[in-house]
This record gives C-alpha cells, structure tokens and sequence, in this order.
C-alpha cells in the first residue's frame, strides 16, 4: 500500500488498451486497401497515356479529358447508392461485384478503337468502381472494433499516397515501352487478385436491411454532385464558358436543397442526414474538416503549376519537387497512430492542422532562387502535416458513428471528399485567376501563386481552429487517449 501523502502514478494512456490491430482486422484491412490501390492507381496513371491515345484515335489530346471527366460525373452519380446496396444485398456482396465491374469494364477501356467507345467504357469503369471506396471502408470498420479503427482506417488510406507517387512514373513506363492499353490492362492481374483476397479473407454479411429504394433521392443527389463537380471542373479546366460553368454550380446547389428537403422527409430515405447530427462526423465531414480538406486539396494542383509556369522548371524537374511533397505524406504514417493515441483527436486535429496551413502558406515564399534542399524539407513537412490531419480527420468522422448509421455515414463521407477534392481544386485556380485579373497581367507569375497559396494556407489553419469546439475527448475510445487525472 502506498504511504499516506505519496503521490499517486498517474496510469500510462496506453495501459489499459488492447493491440493496435488484431490479424484479422489487419489483413480485411489491407485486402480492402488492395482494391482501393487498383481504383485510385487507375485514377492517376491515365494522365501521361492521354497524347498517345490521342494519336491513336485521331484527335486532340484536349479532346481526350472526357474520358477523365465522364469517368468522375460517372462515379459521382452512383456514390450515393452504396449505402442501400451495401444494406439491401451485403457489403461484400457489392464490394466483390464492384471488383469485377471495374476490371472488366478496364478491359473495356483498352479495347477502345475510338473516342466515343472509350467514353462509353470510361462511363461504365466509373459506375463499376464508384461503390468501392464507401463499401470497402464499411467492411473495415465492420471488421475492427473501437480501439482498432485509427489503425484500420489508417491502412486504407496507403492506397491514396502511393499511387500519385508511382502512378505516373509506371503509365509513363508502360505507354513509352509497352503500350496504352496496359494502362488499363494492368487493372486485370490486381482485380484478380483483390477479388480472390476479399473473397477469402472478408466476413461474410449476416445482417440485412432491407428497404424501398429511393429512386427520388438517388436522382437529386446523383444531379447535385454531377453539376457541382462538372461545375467546379469546367471552371478549373475552362472547358465551358464561365457562365455555365457558374449556372451548373448555381443549379447544383439548388438541386441539393431539394434533396435535403427530400431526403429529410422520406421514411427510407437513400441516405440517412440525421448522421450529420453527430458533432464529431458533422464537424470531420460536414463542417471544418470539409473546408480544411478542400483547402489542402489545392496544394497539389498549385505547386506542379508554381515549378513549371512560374519557376520555369521543367516538368521531370517539378515532378520530383512533387514526390517529395508526397513522400511526406508516406513517411508520417508510422507515427500517426502513436500521436493520436498520446495527444488525441482535438489536440491533434487543432496544432497539427495550424502546422498545415503555416506549411501550406510557406510554400509561398518558396521561389527560384531557394535552395533546392530547403524547398524539399518545406514540401515534406507540408506532406507531412496533411497526412496526419486527413487520417485524423477520416478516423474520428467514424469515433461515435453505430453500426445501423455506417452505411449513411461511409457514403456521406465519400461525397464529401469526392466534393473537397474537386472544389480545392476550384478554389485554387479562382485564387490565381483573380490575382492575375487584379494585377492586370497577361500570364500568371509568381506572385499570383503566393496569392493562392497563402489564400488557402490561410483557409487551413482557421478551419483548424475551429476544431477547438470539440470536446477534450472526443473520440477518445477510438485513439486509445486517456487523460491522466490526479487522485
């Protein structure tokens, strides 16, 4: 017994908490990443086939971007059906079908002889894989209990750093030596294998719900997202004019009211809003966690910009600058769980999310005449620090969500990243647009992107200020963070 006055030890935050991840956790985990990396590698290594193929078809390589854009509008318009499949005929049911959709359908898109049949099969590629990235993550987190999900989700989220790293080296290797078409026939070995992964290692539904599909819903939201994120493309892209780029966004935001309105008066509606009343998924998903993401979001689309049109780098040049923007990303994920465990989701959510804007807003004084060594200790730090506050952000969206409301909450989630990634993009490019307009100049210089990026560094640390709402511990039995209490 302790004597009397002692001072009690305060007990360790980890103590009383069970392994990270238990094998099974872990591998449904990385069998559901394996599939997400297919999807998301198909995503990026496009880019550099996009000439070639244009060649090959007999038109412009601007002309090519509908394969881009009718594979996002297709994936956009069916997001919002994955949580009434998953319910109606299991999770890894649909993942499975989702599987074999996207790899066939990729067989598809090599077959192509022209424009038109390639944007037929990018259309069905992107119907086929739209369900995967919300159905995959309820399987996950189906899997895992509370204390696993930090890890579990974290496992999932690999997919999404390595493939911008590797995805246009490899499509350039392969369109230059091999050709075109195995950008896409590369999707049949890992579909394959995913396929046979998941079906072996992923538990089987055992509970359903059944219910009415709300054809309603699913047309309000499928128009919403699709003239939102076409909206913000063509703005981006310029590929309408400005006015109806605007009216598609106005008519956007106007059909999401009439789906709100919808989809709060059905009695089965195709997904469930009252999730949104969650303060932890409404501020990670809805709130400041959507505005910070989308924020962030522009970064990658300023800094290739920045090298090449303002720095006059060349494009081998600027890509590496890229990589190690994104080897920031990857290089932070070993600690994030231990960090969220030490300091929790509130404190992590707040400083870490301070240290992205600052290192979003640093990029800015970058230029030129910087030493090569100090712009790439910049980009990793800003890597770093997104990395950890978009693994935070997607873990906690999911800290006090029950299990009847994780099908809505997955498919909410997806839209709004699907959204965030679009509008950073958008909000990037308005930011150079309106510096250039305001100097009057006829071409973009770097001052234009200082502008931009300060713009958005500035968005990221506000928006992570804002986290100060949350309660101290706030998700606390999903990080494994107990604060020490004196007796």
């Amino acid at each position: 017994m302790a004597a009397a006055g002692a001072p009690r030890s305060l007990p360790s935050p980890t103590a009383a908490m069970p392994p990270v991840l238990t094998p099974h956790s872990r591998n449904v985990a990385l069998v559901v990443a394996a599939a997400l990396f297919m999807q998301m590698l198909d995503g990026v290594i496009i880019v550099t086939a996009l000439p070639q193929m244009a060649r090959d078809f007999g038109v412009g390589t601007l002309e090519m971007s509908l394969g881009v854009t009718i594979y996002m509008l297709a994936v956009t318009i069916c997001i919002p059906a994955a949580a009434w499949l998953a319910d109606t005929f299991g999770a890894k049911r649909v993942f499975l079908a989702s599987i074999a959709a996207f790899t066939l359908t990729s067989v598809l898109c090599g077959l192509a002889q022209d424009l038109g049949q390639f944007a037929v099969a990018r259309a069905l590629q992107g119907a086929g894989g739209a369900v995967l990235f919300p159905v995959g993550r309820m399987i996950v987190l189906r899997a895992a209990q509370k204390s696993e999900i930090v890890a579990a989700i974290g496992l999932t989220i690999w997919p999404a750093l390595f493939a911008p790293v590797i995805g246009p080296a490899l499509g350039g290797f392969l369109t230059e030596y091999v050709s075109w078409h195995w950008n896409f026939w590369i999707n049949i070995p890992l579909g394959i294998l995913a396929f046979v992964l998941v079906a072996r290692i992923a538990e089987t539904d055992r509970e359903f719900r059944r219910r009415p599909f709300d054809a309603g819903g699913f047309v309000l939201t499928g128009v919403t997202l699709a003239s939102l994120l076409y909206g913000f493309d063509a703005m981006v892209q310029g590929t309408l004019p400005l006015a109806w780029a605007t009216g598609l966004v106005g008519a956007g935001l106007l059909c999401g009211v009439a789906a709100v309105w919808w989809l709060l008066r059905q009695s089965h509606p195709l997904i469930e809003l009252r999730t949104l009343r969650i303060p932890t998924f409404a501020a990670t998903d809805a709130r400041e966690g959507a505005l910070l993401r989308a924020a962030i979001n522009a970064t990658p689309f300023l800094l290739p910009l920045m090298f090449q049109v303002a720095f006059g780098m060349d494009a081998l040049s600027a890509g590496g600058l890229v990589v190690a923007y994104f080897f920031g990303n990857l290089a932070i994920k070993a600690i994030t769980t231990p960090t969220l465990r030490r300091f929790g989701f509130r404190s992590v959510l707040v400083v870490n999310g301070c240290l992205a804007g600052l290192s979003v807003a640093a990029c800015a004084l970058l230029g030129p005449s910087t030493p090569y060594p100090l712009t790439v200790a910049v980009l990793f730090i800003a890597g770093a620090t997104r990395s950890m506050q978009f693994t935070a952000l997607a873990t906690l969206a999911f800290a006090d969500v029950d299990a009847a409301q994780r099908s809505s909450a997955t498919t909410i989630s997806s839209m709004s990243q699907q959204l965030s990634m679009v509008l950073g993009v958008a909000l990037g490019a308005a930011c150079l647009n309106l510096s250039q307009l305001g100097r009057g100049a006829a071409a973009l210089g770097v001052i234009d992107f200082q502008v931009a990026l300060l713009a958005m560094g500035t968005v990221t640390f506000l928006a992570a200020l804002r986290f100060l709402a949350l309660q101290r511990g706030a998700g606390s039995e999903v990080s494994g963070h107990r604060r020490a209490s004196t007796a």
